[in-house]
């Protein structure tokens, strides 16, 4: 961020002007959380509360020491958490730094004591604030209610019709969700943003308020068999039939968690694998372009570099100094409308049809440039040129077609002078993208390149920094050394790092937001399911007393208990599974920037990767509310009395 700030500061103010919103939304969300864990472990210590009060304890008495009880663990919770937190954020900070090119000594360890405060303060007021919501609702409840807990009462049944009208309705809805969403079209209207919302929305809610038909079928199905079948599927029925709000809000978060992460991953992924520069400095000197090299060696930094070689780009005008006459394209453009109708089609048609600012490219130039990227050479006569397009614009899609056209050697007229385009589209930046950015240019034989440019060009030094010197330091400390040295020197430079700026930004405002905001949803979405689970059945647990009584083994029910988990999680897991399959597709849609549409298969890939990871993570969180369960299961073995 520090680097950024240098770049790109104006963009980096504005994302960290939205840090305060996502720490009172963070705050909000976990609010949640600390909420429904409190109720539960207020819950499990209900009988204990009873007891207390039972025993002459007054209620006033009972509330400090509960709220003595809560700070102490806030207490131990910051104690623990922010030195484990900043140790995490340090290790995160050296990996990025290594990733990046920093370098482990790029490093700056940073903490920030304002940070640590609002963290603290934030953290105190949300459990204070779910502490007094639960004590006021414990504090109301009678003392036979706290020693006795009072059973889940009887849910209110409507036609059965009714709830496979819902279900059907509820997949009617999703899919329409789904298809607004991967079209593309809700991102081209708020108004159809909306509707897709409220389609996805409302089409979770109904589905879950659908499914105990199917949980019933299920259950009529056990009928007969051997085992806690039917006991099993009667109260998972009951479970959703007690809150299908929980387990749809708790499945849209999932939702939400899941295409975050499948999105914020895949753009992290591939940006770390996808460096492709071949430039490290861009120089201009407009008074004397000559003198470069000399002043690069009498600063003493000749050394730092591999290869310094001179790029010339000039523009075209025709005899009325008009640029946008100063090249035709007829017969390309011909060529290109007898393809195949498409997107790209399109899109070159329109470009090469409204060229008003054509640029031609020195081949002496452009050559070094290829033999710096390790790639062979273009070779050309005087009456020939090849095709330059902006890497951005010039997608895979695009390429090919191009290259399709030019193999059929189409030619144009440049200033009157008709030249025939050969090879292939060449989309290596001449300079460093900040210098300039080129969406269109010729590149021709020297000769060809002083005729049309004339006296009209711009002469840039091209600049690749030694491998040794990046191997030893990293190549963004590398440049960050040399950028100081130059610093102290009349030489106009542009750097890599300024252009990787924006590509850093950007990997910081889609990918690290989303992963953040993936693993609270995550967090806050099966901390819910789980403890909803967990207080439901404690509330049903005399009918685990019921089982014992009539001789049913701990391991039969711990058996019917674990399906019963497996089934609470995967209801809300898989529907979000399913969704977040369009959903990342609809991310992909909304931001992918155009230089990685052709890339989005392997985007694809990576984000179906960790949605896998993530599932796997999900049977974690099963397994520890199974081993909770298990606990709970053995104090009801003794089939004793009743208080």
């Amino acid at each position: 961020m520090g680097f950024l700030r240098e770049m790109e500061s104006g963009a980096v103010d504005r994302l960290l002007s939205l840090i305060p919103a996502f720490y009172a939304v963070t705050l909000f969300i976990l609010f949640f959380l600390i909420y429904f864990a409190s109720r539960y472990q207020l819950e499990r210590r209900s009988h204990e509360l009873g007891m207390y009060l039972m025993m002459g304890m007054r209620r006033t008495k009972l509330f400090t020491m509960l709220l003595a009880e809560d700070l102490w663990s806030s207490l131990v919770s910051i104690v623990v958490g922010i030195p484990v937190a900043i140790l995490l954020s340090e290790v995160i900070s050296l990996v990025t730094a290594r990733a990046v090119g920093m370098g482990i000594l790029g490093h700056q360890s940073a903490v920030s004591l304002s940070a640590i405060f609002w963290t603290i303060a934030g953290f105190v007021l949300i459990k204070l604030a779910a502490f007094l919501l639960l004590s006021g609702k414990f504090a109301s409840k009678e003392i036979g209610a706290l020693l006795s807990p009072t059973p889940e009462g009887a849910k209110r049944q409507r036609p059965a019709v009714l709830y496979r009208i819902a279900l059907a309705l509820g997949v009617l809805l999703l899919a329409a969700a789904y298809l607004l969403a991967i079209s593309g079209e809700a991102w081209y209207s708020l108004a159809v943003m909306g509707i897709t919302l409220a389609f996805g929305i409302a089409g979770t809610l109904l589905l879950f308020y659908g499914l105990r038909t199917v949980l019933g079928m299920l259950a009529q199905r056990q009928s007969g068999k051997s085992g806690l079948g039917v006991f099993t599927f009667r109260q998972l029925q009951e479970n959703v039939i007690g809150q299908p709000l929980s387990l749809a809000v708790s499945s849209l978060l999932i939702l939400a968690a899941l295409c975050c992460f499948g999105y914020g991953a895949s753009m992290t992924l591939y940006y770390g694998s996808n460096d492709t520069h071949t430039l490290d400095y861009t120089f201009q000197n407009s008074e004397n372009p000559s003198e470069l090299p000399e002043k690069l060696k009498s600063a003493g930094l000749e050394e730092y570099f591999a290869s310094v070689f001179d790029m010339r780009i000039g523009q075209m005008r025709s005899e009325s100094n008009d640029p946008a006459e100063a090249i035709h394209m007829d017969e390309m453009l011909e060529l290109i409308e007898q393809q195949a109708d498409s997107s790209a089609r399109s899109d070159l048609l329109n470009a090469y049809s409204n060229i008003d600012n054509p640029y031609v490219i020195s081949l002496s130039g452009y050559n070094q440039l290829l033999a710096a990227a390790g790639e062979p050479p273009i070779t050309l006569n005087n009456n020939q040129a090849a095709l330059y397009g902006y890497d951005s614009f010039t997608n895979r899609e695009k390429a090919e077609l191009i290259n399709h056209v030019l193999s059929q050697e189409p030619e144009i007229v440049a200033n009157g002078e008709r030249l025939q385009l050969t090879g292939t589209i060449q989309t290596r930046n001449p300079v460093t993208d900040r210098a300039i950015t080129l969406y269109f240019a010729l590149i021709v034989p020297d000769e060809t390149f002083d005729r049309l440019a004339e006296e009209r060009y711009t002469h840039y030094w091209d600049a690749t920094l030694s491998p040794g010197f990046v191997q030893e330091n990293g190549r963004m400390q590398a440049i960050q050394q040399i950028n100081h040295k130059l610093d102290a020197t009349d030489i106009h430079y542009e750097s890599y790092l300024q252009s990787m700026g924006r590509q850093l930004f950007y990997q910081v405002a889609s990918s690290y937001l989303t992963l953040y905001l993936a693993v609270i949803f995550l967090i806050i979405a099966n901390t819910v399911i789980g403890m909803q689970f967990l207080t439901q059945q404690r509330k049903t647990g005399r009918r685990y007393r019921t089982l014992v009584r009539l001789g049913s083994h701990y391991e039969a029910i711990c058996l019917s208990a674990n399906r019963q988990i497996r089934w609470f999680f995967a209801l809300p897991i898989v529907v979000a599974a399913v969704g977040s399959v369009f959903g990342v597709r609809a991310l992909f849609s909304g931001f992918l920037p155009p230089d990685l549409a052709e890339n989005i298969h392997g985007l694809y890939r990576i984000a179906f990767v960790i949605l896998f990871l993530l599932c796997v993570v999900e049977y974690g969180y099963m397994l520890v509310v199974t081993r909770a369960s298990s606990k709970y299961i053995l104090t009801r073995m003794e089939a004793g009395r009743e208080e």
